[in-house]
């Protein structure tokens, strides 16, 4: 399958190598082509480099995994049209740091998800691994048994997808339901984040426990 990642930084480097990993035919879409760290995940994955707007052409899934801050041009980048009707993974927070800790620029009643989701009505977004450390998205096992990934989206379909990605990646998946549910994943993601800051620990994740 094709996927292609709009987004060039850690995550996306990231989830393209998990993807290739998997047998996918990654692409990720960045201005610069010939940037060293790109040039080198190129090298390590047989992975593709191309722009955004033809990432995203090309791909017959997306991956959104941009800063917040950048995501609106990185969409524009890619061309709406580019994403109707195809399964977009959302991997955004909307942080802001610009009182010099991290905090959500948007929340309560509206999240990242819904805004992406509003920009681009037809396609299916799927809100997905924002709630852990780019070095184990791709990676849900520990200790023999698989960690938990919860994700939210308006499409059954592409919601099923996401979730065979995830138990290829060895985590358990839990659907919380519609795209608004993106508001709780992403005031998740600020208690992963917060703990991260306090104890200067970045190797924590989430188990769902039954008792």
């Amino acid at each position: 399958m094709k996927i292609g990642i709009i987004g060039s930084g850690v995550v996306g480097r990231a989830l393209g190598s998990g993807f290739a990993r998997i047998g996918h035919d990654v692409t990720i879409g960045t201005r610069n082509t010939e940037k060293e760290e790109l040039l080198a995940w190129k090298k390590e994955t047989g992975g593709t480099l191309a722009s955004t707007e033809v990432a995203a052409q090309q791909a017959e899934i997306a991956i959104l995994a941009t800063s917040w801050a950048g995501t609106r041009e990185a969409v524009e980048q890619a061309g709406l049209a580019n994403l109707q009707g195809k399964l977009l993974i959302d991997v955004t927070n909307p942080l802001d740091f610009s009182g010099g800790g991290p905090a959500l620029s948007i929340g309560h009643t509206n999240s990242a998800g819904e805004t992406v989701q509003s920009w681009i009505p037809e396609a299916k977004v799927v809100k997905c691994w924002n709630t852990i450390t780019a070095a184990f998205m791709c990676d849900g096992s520990f200790n023999g048994d698989r960690l938990d990934m919860f994700i939210a989206g308006n499409d059954e379909g592409a919601k099923q997808t996401v979730a065979g990605f995830l138990d290829q990646f060895q985590w358990n998946s839990h659907d919380l339901g519609s795209i608004e549910q993106s508001r709780i994943l992403e005031y998740f993601a600020m208690l992963w984040i917060t703990y991260g800051f306090k104890n200067q620990i970045w190797n924590h994740a989430f188990k769902l426990i039954r008792k």
